[in-house]
Formats: structure tokens, sequence, C-alpha cells
């Protein structure tokens, strides 16, 4: 069982900049887990955002966010982030880190895949 908490969320003018975090703790030692942040905006279904594998060398990106955001993982400090950039008013979301117990190494895309879910942090961009 792992646990994991986001932060660094907040409102942001349209083309700043944010970072979010995602501290994974509990029973990760010597376990490979693929991390995921996803999204899920208002009246919408939770959607894909960004994806790393265990060991960070592959990455995955929804179209509406590749070239804007980085996904990347610091393993001496179990943490996941999400660097946001020219943030658009369409990104306002609940964005929540997601992670897999991974027997194949790779990144995994849809949120059926994931075990483990943080509570969300808020991201509002205004116009």
């Amino acid at each position: 069982q792992v646990q994991l908490k986001e932060s660094g969320g907040g409102l942001v003018q349209a083309g700043g900049s944010l970072r979010l975090s995602c501290v994974l703790s509990g029973r990760t030692f010597s376990s490979n887990y693929a991390m995921g942040w996803f999204r899920q905006g208002p009246g919408k279904e939770r959607e894909f955002v960004a994806a790393i594998n265990w060991n960070g060398d592959r990455t995955d990106y929804a179209d509406s966010v590749r070239g804007r955001f980085t996904i990347s993982r610091d393993h001496t400090k179990s943490t996941l982030y999400l660097q946001m950039e020219m943030l658009k008013p369409e990104d306002t979301a609940v964005y929540y880190c997601a992670a897999k117990l991974a027997l194949i190494i790779g990144t995994y895309l849809v949120p059926e895949d994931y075990d483990n879910w943080g509570q969300g942090t808020q991201v509002t961009v205004s116009s």
C-alpha cells in the first residue's frame, strides 16, 4: 500500500507557470512504480495528462499539453513533478497523481491502469 500527496496547485493567469509535486510514501522500497498525472475539469471525465516509467527514461503526454508540460521524477525524494508552462484557461482542473506497481517497464495512459491515487490539487487558470 502506498500513499500519494499532491501539492503546488493554485490560481495563475493565462500564460503563467506552476509546478506540481507528488510525494510517494509507504511500502515503496525496491518496488517499481510507474506514475502519471491526470486531471478532471468541471463537468468532465478524468483525463490523461502525462506519464513516466519507473526509471524515468520514458515519458508520454496528452496532445493538449505536449510542449507545455514536463513530467519528471526524483527517486531520492520519492517525488513526481509536473512542470506546467504557458497555462491556458482550459487547463483548469483538479490534478491527480497516480502510481502503478509495474511488472513491465513502461508508461500507462488510462486511469484504469493505476492502483493508487492522490486526493488531487486544484489548478485554476484565469483569462
